[in-house]
């Protein structure tokens, strides 16, 4: 029995040694390609080609009404009678709400006698002056003239008090929702109801100090809103600020969007694009390829079977391309889809090529 377990350890060992010596003889090479082998990523290649594109700017916004107020009196009063509805439409002077007129007429009618007593008495004293039937001084005279012009001044400022008791629409427009009802007693500046504008709207936005120069007075831009995804809005820009934003290095740019069927409304955010040229011989590449790390704008450009990440500048979007304005050039070529699997200097497998 000894001499049995003793052959099975011979056995035994000289089969480890057997084995051993066999991957001491593999050459590296061959391990090598079997390591790379396994650790090649596949994806998609693109060529960096050049073409025409659009040159836009693109930019964020909130319409605004271009004629906008809140409508309120001037003076105080109790209201007797309110002339509109919620959202109604309105021509410019229609009367909106009406205040108690009673005490102001009441001062209207006696400023209009104080004043015709006033003319009465300097018509009689200059009678006798140009009659000569007496003698009436001077002073008299003018202290007379004067009480008739303090009176007229009088009876014209309760007129236009009178007036004011009728609260009209400054223009044509849409009347918000009113605030008040009827019996409200009414301060002086106290909100009644806006009213909006919307045959025309505005929009403020701010662009890159860079295209200063392509700016002008006139230009055709677009306008989308979420409120009405499907929906593509024309419009033309009115003014550009003088004054850059030294802060920012932007400028400030407003623009007209007609809106003849008050389908926009006031407050709406809304994208602005701008277009600004066209670039017959821009470097582009698919927009898949291009993608954000750390805040810039990377792409994996292809060495070999090497990905190298590289840094870029990209510009406007068009038909599923981007245009590459520095970091390319045509020729080169850049991982299309896969870019989420890799990292610098990794070795990649070439599936397609477009």
């Amino acid at each position: 029995m000894k001499v049995k377990s003793l052959i099975i350890m011979i056995g035994i060992v000289a089969a480890v040694i057997l084995i051993t010596f066999r991957l001491g003889n593999q050459s590296p090479s061959e391990s090598s390609t079997t390591a790379a082998s396994d650790k090649l990523i596949l994806v998609d290649v693109a060529p960096v080609t050049v073409g025409s594109i659009t040159e836009s700017i693109q930019a964020v916004g909130t319409l605004e009404a271009i004629a906008s107020i809140t409508v309120r009196p001037e003076i105080a009063g109790v209201i007797r009678r309110i002339h509109f509805q919620d959202g109604q439409v309105v021509e410019r002077a229609a009367p909106l709400v009406e205040l108690d007129q009673e005490e102001l007429q009441s001062q209207v009618t006696q400023a209009a006698a104080e004043e015709k007593m006033a003319v009465v008495t300097y018509e009689r004293l200059k009678r006798i002056t140009d009659e000569q039937s007496a003698i009436v001084p001077a002073q008299q005279m003018d202290e007379a003239r004067m009480a008739w012009h303090a009176a007229a001044a009088n009876s014209r400022l309760y007129a236009a008090r009178l007036k004011k008791t009728i609260i009209r629409a400054s223009f044509s427009g849409t009347l918000g929702l009113r605030r008040v009802s009827v019996g409200d007693y009414l301060q002086p500046g106290q909100d009644i109801v806006n009213l909006e504008d919307l045959s025309t709207l505005h929009v403020d936005f701010k662009v890159a100090e860079v295209w200063l120069s392509r700016l002008h007075v006139n230009q055709k831009l677009t306008v989308t809103t979420e409120a009405f995804p499907n929906d593509t809005f024309e419009g033309q820009v009115t003014a550009i600020d003088p004054r850059v934003d030294a802060v920012n290095r932007t400028v400030a740019v407003r623009a007209m969007i007609p809106n003849p069927e008050s389908v926009l409304r006031p407050g709406l955010f809304v994208t602005v694009r701008l277009t600004v040229g066209i670039d017959p011989r821009a470097v582009l590449i698919p927009e898949e390829a291009g993608f954000l790390r750390q805040e810039k704008a990377m792409v994996f450009q292809v060495e070999g079977q090497t990905a190298r990440l590289k840094e870029v500048t990209l510009g406007a979007r068009e038909r599923g391309m981007v245009h590459v304005r520095a970091g390319l050039q045509e020729g080169d070529a850049v991982v299309r889809t896969g870019t989420h699997k890799l990292h610098d200097g990794d070795l990649i497998s070439i599936k397609s090529s477009k």
